[in-house]
């Protein structure tokens, strides 16, 4: 079976590839990573509101969001959204959104749903006493979770949160279905052109298990590190 493996259009593509395609991937890995994260915490301090309708409002997303396929939010929302963006500010034609723009959005909205129940688990980590000793010594509720709550909640939440980028990273290789030159689509391209689709689609398989298996690595090296002892 190697003796048909074609490895000269590795070596003479993987410029191309990891420039173009991963530089892209690792892009929209970090933008979406970032926006879910601010969204989530947003997102996670609504559902633990003793407000009741922000508190409804918070979860029904959540819950909206984790029972509907990605790749189903991202076909709706480059499809659908331009037309329903073009309803409400009433133009005539469909609202140009764009393949990035319309695949960050997705990722920033889908993922802060899953950052949210990270960050919700972290916050309600933290013992209920120090919240009452902030509370004792008058600091109001943005300042007990600005100065002690969220900090100590991020520690411990680190690795899940970076586990949870991981799997992300591995998500934006569904962008290729909007034909978008990811990592997965420029190698995509390649095979198509060369007609070496097993070499390609193996090329990518290989890096993506390098990459991932070395960050989950780290991940539980940081793990051991950060973790508070009780």
């Amino acid at each position: 079976m190697l003796g048909n493996f074609d490895f000269d259009v590795i070596s003479r593509s993987w410029v191309y590839l990891f420039q173009t395609g991963m530089a892209f991937t690792l892009q929209l890995t970090v933008l979406a990573m970032a926006g879910g994260i601010v969204l989530g915490t947003l997102l996670a301090m609504m559902r633990l509101s003793s407000i009741k309708p922000v508190s409804m409002l918070a979860t029904g997303y959540v819950n909206l969001v984790r029972s509907v396929p990605l790749v189903l939010v991202i076909f709706w929302f480059y499809f659908l959204v331009p037309y329903i963006a073009a309803w409400v500010i009433g133009a005539a034609e469909p609202v140009t959104v764009g393949a990035f723009s319309s695949a960050l959005i997705t990722f920033v909205m889908f993922e802060a749903a899953y950052y949210c129940e990270i960050m919700r688990s972290g916050i309600q980590s933290i013992p209920r006493g120090q919240v009452w000793a902030g509370q004792a010594l008058g600091m109001s509720y943005w300042q007990m979770m600005s100065t002690i709550v969220l900090p100590q909640a991020f520690r411990n939440m680190i690795p899940v949160l970076l586990t949870q980028t991981i799997v992300l990273f591995q998500d934006v290789s569904l962008v290729y279905v909007l034909s978008i030159p990811d990592f997965v689509g420029a190698a995509s391209k390649v095979a198509q052109r060369d007609g070496r689709l097993v070499e390609m689609y193996a090329f990518v398989a290989v890096v993506y298990f390098i990459l991932c298996y070395g960050l989950s690595m780290l991940v539980k090296r940081l793990h051991q590190r950060v973790a508070i002892i009780r």
